[in-house]
Formats: structure tokens, C-alpha cells, sequence
């Protein structure tokens, strides 16, 4: 209870962080989901270079601290990965069909 009440201020800033968060990704124009995914999937990646470098400095018997640095760099390779996916299927949305032959003898 006492680590709360020493970081009250640290609770209540990611709290409003999440709902502010929240409230700006829904009243995104859907014409700027992509860019806006490109630029989040950037800020990610420079996320996790840092989160492994720090990783490399925390001492090999902190085992508390390599298995929350290993769950950050799993949880932000995720994100990362799934969000080119997302942009991916996105961009294709906009791409124009071609029509293949197959070379077929019908």
C-alpha cells in the first residue's frame, strides 16, 4: 500500500494517458488510420532498440527485471509485427485488382 501512495501521481498520469489515448485514436478519420499505424509501428521500433539496450545493463541475477524487460521486448516485437500486418491488409484495401490467366483451355 505504500508503494501506491508513493506513486498516486505516476497512477493518475497513465490513467489519463489511456483515456486521452483512447479518445484521440477513435475520432481518427479512417483515411488516416495507415499513416497514423506507419508512424506508431516507427515510434515502436525505436521503443524496443531502447527497451534492449537496456536490457544488456540490468545484472544476470535481476531475474525480476530480465522477465519484465523480456515480456516489454515480446509485447513490442508483437505490436510492431502486427501492426505492418495491419498496414499491410490496409494498404491493399486500395490497390487495384489485375486480372490474372491462369492460361487455362476453357
Amino acid at each position: 500500500m505504500e508503494f501506491i501512495n508513493q506513486n498516486l501521481d505516476t497512477f493518475y498520469f497513465i490513467a489519463l494517458c489511456l483515456f486521452l489515448g483512447i479518445e484521440v485514436i477513435a475520432n481518427v478519420p479512417a483515411i488516416l488510420h495507415t499513416p497514423l499505424m506507419s508512424g506508431a509501428n516507427a515510434i515502436s521500433g525505436v521503443i524496443l532498440i531502447g527497451a534492449i539496450i537496456i536490457m544488456l545493463k540490468v545484472e544476470p541475477t535481476d531475474y525480476l527485471s530480465l522477465t519484465l524487460g523480456g515480456l516489454a521486448v515480446l509485447l513490442g516485437t508483437l505490436n510492431i509485427a502486427g501492426g505492418f500486418f495491419v498496414t499491410g491488409r490496409m494498404l491493399a484495401m486500395f490497390s487495384t485488382k489485375k486480372k490474372i490467366d491462369h492460361g487455362s483451355i476453357y
